[in-house]
Order: C-alpha cells, then structure tokens, then sequence
C-alpha cells in the first residue's frame, strides 16, 4: 500500500486553532524571565510567535501594585517597639482611670500660703459613688465646694451631691517633697499608707485593709463575723490608729485616736441612732506629751441639736425643760 505524505501547513493547523482559541496574556514585567515558559499567540499574518514576557506565575497570580518601600530589619525592629510603647502608653492611661474595677477621676486640692509651706494632694473619686462600709472606723470624702479632703465616721452625714467618695492613689506634698502616701477604697484607708518628714524620713508606716488597720482587734456580736462589735488598733503591738465601737444595732457608740498607746484628739459618744454625736471629748494633742484628762468641749441633744460649747454656749438646762424635746439618756 502506497503512503500519503501530509504537508506541512496540515500538521501545523491544530497548533494554530489552539493560538486562535487562547486568550491573551499581559505581562505587568518590564524584563523577561529567565525560567519563563514560551505561550504561542498568533501573530497578524496568521503565523504562531512566542511571547517571551510572560510568565507562568502571570497567568495564575494577579501583580503586585503596591509601591510601599519595603523596610530592612532595623527598621522594621524599630517600628515594631513605637508600636509597643504607643501600646503600653494608652493601656497605662486606661488603667490610671479605673482602680480596682472602678472609673475613677482625678482631683487635687491646695491649702496653705504659696511658696515652700504650701500643702498639695493629690487623689481620686469614684465616678459612680457606692457607700463606704459602715463598720470602717472612718470615711473620707472630697467636699467639691470646699475643696478640701474630710472625714467622717458616719457615712450618713456626707451628701453624695456635695461629698465625692475617696477611691484610687493618694499623694501629699508640702514644698514640692513628698511627705504622705497611701490609697482609698470605697472611702476608706487601704494598703500601705507612708508618712515622711521634709527630709525624706520615714516617719510611719500603716497597713489598711478597706479601713481596718491590719493589725487590729476586732471583735463581733455574733458567731458570723458580720456584726463589728469593737476596733480596736494596734501597730507593732501598742494602740496606734483610729478606734470605734458600735451597738448591737450597728450603730455607733464611741470613735476615736490612740497615738503612742494614749487617746489624742477628739473623742465622739453617740446617741445611738442615726449615727448622731451625744458628747465630743478633747483629750491631748500628742501621745507623746504628758497625759491629761478629757475635757466635754461639745453636747449634743437627740434632735442633733448642739446644746453646749465649751466656753461659748450652755442650753443644757433649757433643753431639760423643754417638754417637747424627748428625754435623753
């Protein structure tokens, strides 16, 4: 059997059907590749050429348009530690705003002539104000009209409109040094609390817990722990702090100052509802200084009305003979 040659232009045909049927490649490349891979596409005389700016990776994976400069491994170190101190910057900002799970805000107050003797303190409020424990021996608020730090051992004579409640760091200052350090929680003294002189002394140094000094007595009422019968403070052993004691009924009865194992200041009786003052006693000014006997200096009737100041008033009888007064005790 006789074989027939084919010519050439049919054996190229289906190479040129299958140029005529695929689709165009751009290349976004400037130089050709080295390992690039030949695509036939047919050229406008019919013919078949190779495009030698094509790649494979071109048709599979879309280009690149970005023209961000590409940093070297120093300067991509040196951004990556701006973005971490930019971090730990706004999270410690965050943190001097809430203490203890509460939004805080700041406050301060100056007392004193200007100049060295000049007295500052710094401190923080709770935002949304919550009642200080009532058993805690004293509570502090910030009198916004006043401005000025108070205390109280009742918790019912601050009005929340007028009286910001104490929580967050506290600071002292006289003459720009440092001399009182410490923190409020809810109102009341908690951690460490540091007094120093202008010389940068230690002068004391206090451990609270929310009001109660760490190392005080406490005793209760019932077998529960929760009816605080008596607070009395202790600091390596001798009676140094805030003292209180209360009735069965929560309230107050007593509340005063040991310093150096003796009573200084004020001394406060209760009448034994409402938390409402019945006599106020001043005894010496310092522990240290010999010790005196208490002086009645302030009396007050059931209604809450003072009857008696030493050296400046004395109703007390008239208030006896008001039959309309209740009878005290």
């Amino acid at each position: 059997m006789r074989l027939f040659r084919l010519p050439t232009t049919l054996l190229l045909l289906p190479l040129m059907l299958l140029g005529a049927c695929a689709k165009k490649t751009v290349s976004f490349n400037s130089k050709p590749d080295a390992g690039a891979v030949a695509l036939y596409v047919p050229d406008s005389l019919g013919g078949i050429r190779t495009d030698t700016l094509a790649a494979t990776r071109d048709t599979v994976k879309a280009p690149s348009l970005s023209t961000a400069k590409k940093l070297s491994k120093e300067e991509q170190r040196k951004a990556e530690e701006k973005q971490k101190a930019a971090q730990r910057k706004a999270s410690a900002k965050r943190k001097k705003n809430v203490f203890l799970g509460e939004p805080i805000k700041k406050g301060f107050t100056k007392s004193g002539p200007k100049g060295r003797n000049q007295v500052i303190e710094v401190f923080y409020y709770m935002k949304v104000p919550k009642q200080p424990n009532a058993y805690a021996p004293s509570k502090w608020y910030f009198n916004v009209a006043k401005r000025r730090l108070e205390k109280t051992a009742s918790a019912a004579e601050a009005d929340p409109a007028k009286y910001k409640v104490l929580h967050g760091p506290y600071k002292k200052m006289q003459g720009g040094k440092v001399v009182e350090t410490g923190f409020y929680f809810v109102g009341t003294r908690h951690l460490r609390w540091e007094r120093y002189n202008k010389d940068n002394v230690l002068l004391s140094k206090v451990h609270y817990e929310q009001g109660f000094p760490r190392d005080a007595n406490i005793s209760y009422y019932d077998g529960g722990n929760t009816m605080v019968k008596e607070v009395i403070p202790y600091v390596d052993g001798k009676l140094e702090g805030e003292y209180v004691s209360f009735k069965p009924n929560g309230q107050l009865d007593w509340s005063g100052e040991f310093e150096n194992g003796r009573k200084v200041g004020i001394w406060t009786k209760y009448w034994g509802f409402r938390n409402r003052r019945h006599y106020e006693y001043q005894y010496g000014d310092s522990g240290y200084d010999p010790e005196q006997e208490p002086v009645l200096v302030k009396e007050y009737n059931r209604n809450g009305v003072l009857i008696y100041e030493k050296d400046k008033l004395d109703k007390r009888a008239e208030d006896s003979r008001n039959s309309l007064a209740p009878r005290r005790n």
